[in-house]
Formats: structure tokens, sequence, C-alpha cells
């Protein structure tokens, strides 16, 4: 009988002790954040790697944060100006020489590595600090920096293409005048140089080569008569 009450203190006084720990915390100022209230957003820290963000009036289409990409997320076309053509100059005066026709980033394939923004000359790729971009399509995860349209895009590639096939054409001419040039003015024989007489220097005879006798002594040197 002793045993069957003091279960009963004993289940009394636990279920009072985590009460008064319930009430204790709830006479507490309150510390949970209630997200996603600005008020209780997180400060993240200056150097949060989240959603990439490209400045396109600086990009030259060098290609070079697509190559330092371990996932292979980035995706950049461009197109050579052709003659007459003035794209612009960077921020920092670096003049441009290719249309970026295409610069597309897919957001779901980044690993927020930062390997991107570090090669690149003119700054114009960071990581900024959004991080609420979720979507319930991964297609408007793909992110199309250029700022020209497909139109645009295809009358730049057109000319470019044009272009290189001018140039080719004037190298093939080039060479074929060179080829025609040389055809009708051969270069003149060239003149052999006299055979050199196999007759040994006078006053002076070659031994035949050094063979080292069988107790290892090494003759005296050879002297001219």
């Amino acid at each position: 009988m002793s045993g069957y009450f003091k279960d009963i203190q004993e289940g009394l006084g636990t279920a009072f002790k985590g009460m008064s720990i319930v009430m204790k915390h709830l006479l507490r100022p309150k510390v949970t954040r209630q997200y996603p209230n600005p008020e209780d957003r997180f400060q993240l820290p200056e150097r949060a790697r989240n959603r990439l963000y490209v400045n396109m009036d600086d990009c030259i289409g060098c290609d070079q944060c697509s190559r330092a990409c371990p996932v292979n997320c980035i995706t950049i076309d461009t197109a050579k100006a052709i003659p007459g053509e003035n794209i612009g100059t960077t921020s920092n005066g670096k003049k441009k020489s290719l249309w970026v026709t295409r610069f597309d980033i897919d957001i779901a394939k980044c690993c927020y590595c930062g390997l991107c923004v570090y090669p690149c000359p003119t700054e114009c790729i960071l990581m900024t600090d959004v991080y609420e971009f979720s979507e319930y399509d991964r297609v408007n995860l793909i992110y199309n920096y250029a700022t020209m349209d497909t139109d645009e895009a295809a009358i730049h590639i057109e000319n470019a293409k044009k272009d290189e096939e001018r140039l080719a054409a004037e190298r093939a001419k080039q060479a074929e005048e060179k080829a025609k040039a040389a055809a009708e003015n051969p270069p003149p024989p060239v003149a052999q140089a006299p055979a050199q007489s196999a007759s040994p220097a006078a006053g002076g005879v070659k031994p035949p080569p050094f063979t080292a006798k069988p107790g290892g002594i090494k003759p005296p040197p050879f002297k001219a008569g």
C-alpha cells in the first residue's frame, strides 16, 4: 500500500515540475522569429553566397565564369562584332568586342561555391544575399540575363557568320595569289658548297680513335709533327 501512494506522489511531483518549467517559459519574452515578417528576418553576413547577379553592361562574353563553374550551370553564347559596330565599353574602360546573345544561369543546379565570381575580369557577376527565390516550376529557376531578344540575337549571329565567311574568302584569295606568284617566279637554285677535301691538314696526321690498353694506361696526347 505504501508503494501505491509513493507512485502517486512521484507522478504528481513530476507533473508539477514539468508545469512549472512551462509556466516559467510562458512568462518570458518570446524569442521565436515570425518569418517572413521583415522585422523578424536574420541579418545575413556581408559575404553571404546566395542568388547570382550579372551586370550585363559590364559583361564582355569572355566565358571565364562558365568554364570555372563545377556544375555547368552557366551557358553563354556570343557573336563577334563586325567592323564598324561599336558595342561600347565597360565601367572600368575595357572595350567590348563580342555581343552576348545568351547568358543563362540554371540556379537550380548552382552549388553556391562562388568560383564563377573570382575569374571575371570586369567583376560583373557576384553572389547576392537574396535567398527567397523558390518556385513551383523548375523552368522558372533558369535566369536569362541577356538584354537582347531572340530576333536581335539572330541578327548579330548572322552578321558575324557573314563576316567570318568574308574573311575566310579573303584568306583563301591571298593564299591563292601567293601560290600563283611563287609558281611564276620560282626561287633561284641554291649554290652548293664545294666538297671538303678528305685529306688531312698539312703538317698533321689524325691518330686513330683512342683505345685503352689492357693495363688501363692512357697514351700521351697527340702532337702534330
